[in-house]
């Protein structure tokens, strides 16, 4: 059925999910870290300084630098996403990278087949969509219970898709 806007009932999408991974450490919480670490490497190194072992005081200084870069690193890798709707005529997924280059794959929901492999003890480690020789993996980053929970909901979003 058409829709007064021109689009289809079978083009709109009944199931989107936006996949993130998971950071615990908040800006605060990452301000308050390195402000606790800093201040305990700088009274650390001034405690040397004031023994006259002055070159220690640096190396102090650089496990500080160590600490921010790991830090960057993580929150840069955190701004990877993944974009994921379903309708009745298109499976569309979106990736996103880390530096904001974007890939979007689209499948054909009655044709797609769905891939979980699960471990006994781990849960789900991969999940994939596959159909016609083309293979996307889903949610690597995702932490097991989040990919347990998109798999079952992206499965039953693929059933209702294929009604």
């Amino acid at each position: 059925m058409t829709q007064e806007d021109g689009t289809n009932d079978n083009d709109r999408p009944f199931f989107t999910a936006l996949l993130r991974p998971y950071r615990s450490l908040g800006p605060l919480g990452f301000a308050v870290t390195m402000l606790g670490f800093g201040a305990l490497s700088l009274g650390t190194g001034l405690f040397f300084l004031s023994h006259g072992a002055w070159p220690v005081f640096g190396f102090f200084g650089l496990d500080v630098l160590a600490l921010w870069l790991a830090f960057r690193a993580s929150y840069r890798s955190a701004r990877v996403s993944e974009e994921v709707s379903v309708s009745r005529t298109d499976l569309m997924i979106r990736k996103t990278s880390a530096r904001g280059a974007v890939q979007e794959f689209h499948y054909n929901p009655f044709w797609t087949r769905f891939h979980v492999r699960r471990h006994q003890e781990f849960g789900v480690e991969r999940m994939a969509v596959s159909a016609r020789g083309q293979d996307t993996e889903l949610g690597a980053f995702l932490n097991p219970d989040d990919r347990e929970s998109f798999a079952t909901a992206f499965t039953r979003a693929l059933a209702r898709a294929r009604q």
